[in-house]
């Protein structure tokens, strides 16, 4: 069976006579400097105009002869009854670029809600686990995704009203660790939406439209729709830069607080035969609190141990405690079954409840 000669329903573009080289350039830029096209990639591709952008782009990027080692891979949601018409055009657009497609429907509405996340977290952790499951099944070591700096500046606003901290302030990662040995990038991260129509408009691509993106009824929707707008078409007309501009500047200040924690961390505390560690109380009894409570943080990273209980009164508390305040109990247990306790210069922490007097 050929391939149809035209998409399922789709946002039309017209061609512009420059072909949205800038757009291209600047993408090229922002992937990974070494090594990126020796192994395949996974691109996400929903079908929307930021994704569209992205594979579109990534298809005249990739070397001649390795344009298999790009992989288009389509989370199907199970949300609305449109997304099958967008699984069509993503394999569609697939077969026209002369690429192999992966697609899945994912049961989002059933999938259980262990984190308190709502649909939409649920529907994101089930879409980066099958992003994850096609990179590692095809031996790839890249999933690059298409958020844009206006999803970032959205995403920072979003963090900052829930009561997010100096990291959460730092937004989206150009890259993180998806799952070990694959690497989710956005390379896309320092263009905006407008740069993404004007790049479509300029290589004559089309693309779909998720109507739920205008419910204000959800956060992101929300913000994107009413409180974007409203900003700078007023008085903040570059919020969407100004916001960017911030989550760059707290990620390098987070990432300073990290690297000085996890220094600290490694000249102050010592792993035990039984699993637990030691962390030496006298050389940061006189250290910021703040940066103290950052040391336990980076030793629960370290080792592993339950996170998602864990809040910064906890950490607040063991950085109480290893500088001796008034009040302070000696004997703590924390979520996870971790055990404290406070004696001979230092503090003894155990995991599983175990007994760890010092």
């Amino acid at each position: 069976m050929g391939m149809p000669e035209t998409p399922p329903e789709t946002v039309p573009s017209a061609r512009r006579a420059d072909g949205g080289d800038a757009f291209v350039t600047a993408v090229r830029a922002a992937l990974p400097a070494q090594g990126f096209w020796t192994m395949p990639v996974v691109v996400a591709v929903s079908g929307g105009s930021d994704s569209v952008a992205l594979l579109t782009t990534l298809r005249r990027l990739v070397p001649p002869g390795l344009e298999h080692r790009l992989l288009v891979a389509h989370a199907e949601h199970d949300l609305r009854d449109g997304a099958s018409a967008d699984r069509e055009f993503v394999v569609w657009l697939a077969a026209r670029l002369g690429l192999h497609v992966v697609w899945r429907r994912l049961a989002v509405r059933d999938a259980p809600d262990g984190d308190g996340a709502g649909i939409e977290g649920r529907a994101r952790r089930l879409r980066y686990a099958f992003l994850a499951e096609v990179a590692l099944e095809s031996g790839g070591r890249h999933v690059a995704v298409a958020h844009t700096a206006d999803d970032q500046a959205e995403t920072i606003l979003h963090r900052m009203l829930r009561g997010t901290g100096l990291a959460g302030l730092g937004g989206m990662a150009d890259a993180r660790e998806l799952v070990a040995g694959v690497s989710l990038v956005r390379p896309m991260l320092g263009l905006t939406r407008e740069d993404v129509r004007g790049y479509l408009a300029a290589a004559g691509e089309a693309w779909r439209e998720d109507p739920t993106n205008t419910d204000t009824r959800h956060a992101r929707n929300f913000l994107r729709h009413d409180v974007f707008p409203r900003c700078e078409q007023g008085p903040y007309q570059a919020a969407t830069a100004a916001l960017t501009r911030l989550g760059r500047q707290a990620a390098l200040v987070a990432g300073a607080i990290r690297s000085a924690a996890e220094h600290l961390l490694e000249a102050h505390s010592h792993r035990q035969a039984g699993g637990g560690v030691t962390v030496q109380t006298g050389p940061l009894a006189g250290l910021d609190r703040h940066l103290v409570a950052e040391v336990f943080v980076a030793l629960w990273r370290r080792e592993g141990w339950p996170q998602r209980d864990m809040t910064a009164r906890h950490y607040t508390t063991l950085a109480a405690m290893s500088g001796g305040d008034a009040g302070t109990a000696d004997v703590i247990e924390l979520p996870g079954r971790v055990r404290v306790c406070r004696g001979n210069g230092m503090l003894s922490i155990e995991p599983d409840g175990r007994s760890s007097e010092p």
